[in-house]
C-alpha cells in the first residue's frame, strides 16, 4: 500500500508539473499585454517597454519560465502583476471561502448520493423512478442557474439564509454554516445526480450476486448486509465518481462565488485571467491542482479500506 501512494503521490507531482508548464504556455499566447494594460492607454512607448522589462516580459518564454518554476519549488509564487500583492498572500486569505463550499458541496454530494442511490436500489418502484428522473434534472440544470433560484427564492424571497457575503468559520461557526450553505448546495446538485446514479447502479448489481444471497440465507439482517456488505462492494465505483465530481465542484466555484459575491479563488482566477495577470494565474492553477491530487490521494486510501487488493498489490 505504501509502495502504491508513493507511485501516486510522484505521479501527482508529474501533473502538477505538466499542468504548470502547459498554462504557462498557453498565458503567453492569449495576445494580452500586462505592460498596458498596468500603465494605461495614455503611456508613451518607452513607459510600456519599462514596465515590460521591470516584468520580465523582454526575456524568452523558456527563460521566464524557468525563473517561475525554480521560485515555486520553493514556495514563492511571486507577486501579482497589478496588485503587488504576493500571490501566496493572497490565495492563503482567499483559500479558506472556495475550500469550504467546494468540500462542502462534496461532503454534501456522498452523503445524499449514498442515500439516494441506496433507497432507489434496494426499494425499487417509484422511488427508484423518483431518483432517477432528479438525476437526470441534476445533469441538465447548470450550477450558476442552480445558484441564482437558491439565491432568489431562498435567500431574497423567503429571506431564510443570506444571499451574499462570507463569514470566517473562527469568526462565527453559525453564520459561517449559513454562509455557504447556498453556494455548497449549488455546486452539488450535479454531483449528487452523478454519484447516485453510480451508487444505484453497483447496488443493483452487488445485491444481485450469489455472496448476498448466501449471506441473506444465513440469516444476516438486512441492515448489516446492504451497509457492511453490499455498500462497501458498491463503493470503489462510486469513490471514483466523486473524484471527479470534485474536479467540476472547484471549475464551478467560478461561477458560484460570483453569483453570491464570495471572494474566494474561482472569482481570483477569473479576475486574473482577464487581465493577464501570469503570476496570480500560475498561484491559482497550481493551488487547484495539488487540491485535486490531494482528494485522489485520499479516495486512494479510501479504496485500500474497502478493497483489501489494493493494499496487498
Amino acid at each position: 500500500m505504501i509502495a502504491f501512494l508513493v507511485r501516486r503521490i510522484v505521479a501527482g507531482i508529474i501533473l502538477v508539473f505538466v499542468i504548470a508548464t502547459v498554462t504557462f504556455g498557453l498565458m503567453s499566447l492569449t495576445g494580452q499585454d500586462p505592460a498596458r494594460a498596468i500603465t494605461g492607454q495614455t503611456a508613451s512607448p518607452e513607459q510600456v517597454s519599462q514596465k515590460a522589462a521591470e516584468l520580465g516580459l523582454d526575456r524568452s518564454l523558456p527563460v521566464r519560465y524557468v525563473d517561475w518554476l525554480s521560485h515555486a519549488v520553493r514556495g514563492d509564487l511571486g507577486s501579482s502583476w497589478f496588485t503587488n500583492e504576493p500571490v501566496t498572500s493572497a490565495l492563503s486569505n482567499k483559500l479558506p471561502v472556495t475550500l469550504s463550499i467546494v468540500l462542502a458541496g462534496l461532503l454534501l454530494s456522498a452523503v445524499l448520493s449514498v442515500v439516494l442511490g441506496v433507497a432507489a436500489a434496494v426499494r425499487g418502484g417509484w422511488l427508484d423512478r423518483a431518483v432517477q428522473g432528479l438525476a437526470i434534472l441534476g445533469f441538465a440544470v447548470p450550477s450558476f442557474l442552480v445558484a441564482l433560484l437558491l439565491a432568489l427564492v431562498v435567500a431574497v424571497k423567503l429571506g431564510w439564509l443570506p444571499a451574499t457575503g462570507y463569514v470566517p468559520l473562527e469568526q462565527s461557526p453559525g453564520e459561517w454554516l449559513r454562509s455557504i450553505t447556498l453556494p455548497a448546495v449549488a455546486l452539488a446538485v450535479g454531483a449528487i445526480a452523478a454519484t447516485a446514479q453510480q451508487v444505484r447502479g453497483s447496488m443493483v448489481d452487488v445485491l444481485r450476486m450469489d455472496y448476498i444471497r448466501t449471506l441473506r440465507s444465513r440469516g444476516v439482517s438486512e441492515r448489516s448486509l446492504l451497509f457492511r456488505h453490499a455498500l462497501r462492494n458498491a463503493a470503489p465505483p462510486a469513490l471514483t465518481v466523486l473524484s471527479l465530481q470534485f474536479i467540476g465542484l472547484l471549475s464551478g466555484a467560478v461561477v458560484v462565488e460570483k453569483v453570491f459575491g464570495l471572494a474566494g479563488i474561482g472569482s481570483e482566477a477569473n479576475s486574473a485571467a482577464s487581465q493577464g495577470d501570469v503570476p496570480m494565474v500560475m498561484g491559482v492553477v497550481v493551488v487547484m491542482v495539488l487540491m485535486v491530487v490531494l482528494v485522489n490521494l485520499l479516495i486512494d486510501i479510501a479504496y485500500g479500506w474497502l478493497n483489501p487488493k489494493v493494499r496487498v498489490s
